[in-house]
């Protein structure tokens, strides 16, 4: 049974990348979130894919919710969005983000994308959250880190069944298609 997402949580990149097509299937994506009438909950600032994912969103009609680190809000530029929480630390800030979202992706980014994605993919491996995780694989970004995680599950450090629940896809349609198809069922891992 499909279930239906009110709210999405993204990773990606506060810089552009050196492609323009990151931006451009970045923007598309915020547009696609608005229409769907996805709440976009994402960390908050103004810098590169971020900034562009939320202007896109707010430009098409969508609500966005910010949440971002005290610290990190003072050093950076910010957007009008529909909601802005301002936590202590990282820690309560992907916490809250954990709280407020149906299902989490990643766009491309950097060491952070990758840390957050990660985190709440191992959350999900762990059955701490029985929610959707997946990757949008724009310009095949992914490649390589689903290569890695393949290689981790063919020695055996990765169960295949926690690898499969890993979502990448390179179609923002599909990819949101399959969030909303994506089985509740949790793996536990120490079985």
């Amino acid at each position: 049974m499909a279930m239906i997402i009110r709210s999405l949580c993204v990773f990606c990149g506060s810089s552009f990348g050196t492609e323009t097509v990151y931006g451009e299937k970045t923007r598309e994506f915020g547009k696609y979130l608005a229409e769907r009438k996805i709440t976009l909950i994402y960390g908050g600032g103004a810098a590169g894919l971020m900034g562009v994912l939320a202007e896109a969103v707010l430009d098409n009609g969508g609500s966005v919710i910010g949440i971002i680190p005290e610290m990190i809000y003072k050093k950076v530029e910010h957007l009008p969005l529909t909601e802005t929480i301002i936590t202590e630390d990282m820690h309560s800030r992907k916490r809250m983000m954990y709280d407020k979202s149906d299902a989490f992706t990643a766009l491309p980014g950097g060491i952070g994308t990758i840390e957050e994605i990660s985190e709440i993919y191992t959350w999900q491996q762990l059955g701490y959250h029985r929610k959707a995780v997946s990757l949008y694989n724009i310009n095949n970004f992914y490649y390589k880190f689903a290569e890695f995680l393949d290689s981790a599950c063919d020695m055996g450090f990765i169960k295949e069944i926690h690898r499969n629940r890993l979502i990448i896809e390179q179609d923002a349609e599909k990819l949101i298609e399959k969030i909303e198809n994506y089985s509740e069922e949790t793996v536990d891992k120490w079985s």
